[in-house]
């Protein structure tokens, strides 16, 4: 049996003060004399206390104290995606306000993302879908059942969720019309994954029609508004590396078959698209114009500057913390947008000519 916990009572009794007090002196809280602090805490340095009871507090406020964001990968591939990072980094920034700790609950080596039975059992006082927001996720119905509120982020897109998202169609297409303005026809994109099952490969119909995510079903959507049916191939993951493979997949069909220009989801799958085309001999952007999205900085890119759309993502991760802090004072947070803004950069030019 372990040693018993020594109590907060007991260090009062030790200082010579009332329980009241010591407690005050350990929250900072409250009106309690310098010399009379010092000596509670000497007090709980003699009986090796070490501070409230954790658990205890939060059964008396009624909250837990942990904000639980949800990821639907493995932290490996969140941790190297730079919009992941800045999201996370501008939201416990915003949390450290709240005296809130940041849950991160992901997927592993077998499994992609949390299931309801490995949450069901944590405390938290409000969750946020961070980047596994998918618009049919089990989990939702599930924090929702539990009366624990939502802020999901690029969604999913429901009545009973507070939403936070960007202008993806919008941006999307300002970026199709400039590759139209230009004069490209043949276009592909280079898909970030439709649902998290580790899919590399063309999307077909049935792909098409289960698009699991708003922001890639919106970014498609808008391309395919400007130009028609383009052809799609879908990255598992957002890495550079998943977009060298799918661009080595669209690049080697054939010169005239080959687009003139690839609409990559994510500045980092155009990375990928850049490195496939210059290990072929094909100039960007004389002879293949690419386009991103995020406005990450690229330092992969030597010299050029990737035409995109520059959202906020840290200031995203902000605003999702403000959203938390209404939560925790019993409002419902209204739905945000953030601005997005197109940057032309030197990854596009004018098709080559025939």
């Amino acid at each position: 049996m372990g040693a018993q916990r020594t109590t907060l009572s007991a260090v009062a009794v030790r200082a010579g003060v009332s329980p009241s007090t010591a407690s005050l002196a350990f929250s900072g809280a409250g009106p309690v004399a310098q010399e009379t602090r010092e000596r509670v805490l000497t007090a709980a340095r003699e009986l090796g206390y070490t501070g409230p009871d954790p658990t205890a507090r939060s059964l008396r406020q009624g909250r837990s104290g942990i904000v639980a964001t949800l990821i639907g990968e493995r932290l490996l591939y969140a941790f190297r995606d730079p919009v992941a990072v800045g999201l996370l980094d501008g939201l416990a920034e915003e949390l450290s306000s709240l005296d809130s700790g940041l849950l991160l609950i992901s997927g592993d080596a077998t499994r992609i993302g949390p299931t309801p039975a490995q949450v069901a059992r944590m405390p938290m006082d409000a969750v946020i879908f961070a980047m596994c927001g998918r618009d049919d996720d089990p989990l939702l119905d599930h924090f929702v059942e539990r009366g624990i509120s939502v802020v999901a982020v690029d969604g999913p897109h429901r009545d009973d969720v507070a939403v936070l998202d960007i202008d993806d169609r919008g941006g999307s297409s300002e970026l199709a019309r400039h590759l139209l303005g230009l004069g490209h026809v043949r276009v592909a994109v280079v898909a970030l994954p439709s649902r998290l099952d580790g899919r590399r490969g063309p999307m077909d119909d049935a792909r098409r029609n289960e698009i699991g995510f708003s922001d890639v079903r919106l970014r498609l959507q808008a391309t395919e508004e400007v130009f028609g049916r383009v052809p799609v191939f879908e990255a598992p993951t957002n890495l550079i590396e998943e977009g060298e493979l799918a661009a080595a997949h669209l690049l080697d069909a054939g010169e005239t078959d080959r687009p003139t220009a690839i609409v990559a989801q994510s500045d980092l799958l155009a990375v990928g698209v850049m490195r496939a085309a210059h290990a072929r001999g094909i100039r960007v952007p004389e002879d293949l114009s690419v386009v991103g999205f995020d406005g990450i900085d690229t330092p992969w890119l030597d010299d050029y500057v990737l035409t995109t759309v520059e959202q906020p993502f840290v200031e995203k991760g902000r605003a999702a913390g403000r959203m938390v802090a209404d939560i925790l004072a019993g409002r419902r947070p209204d739905d945000v947008r953030l601005p997005i803004k197109v940057r032309i950069g030197t990854t596009t030019g004018p098709p080559p000519g025939p």
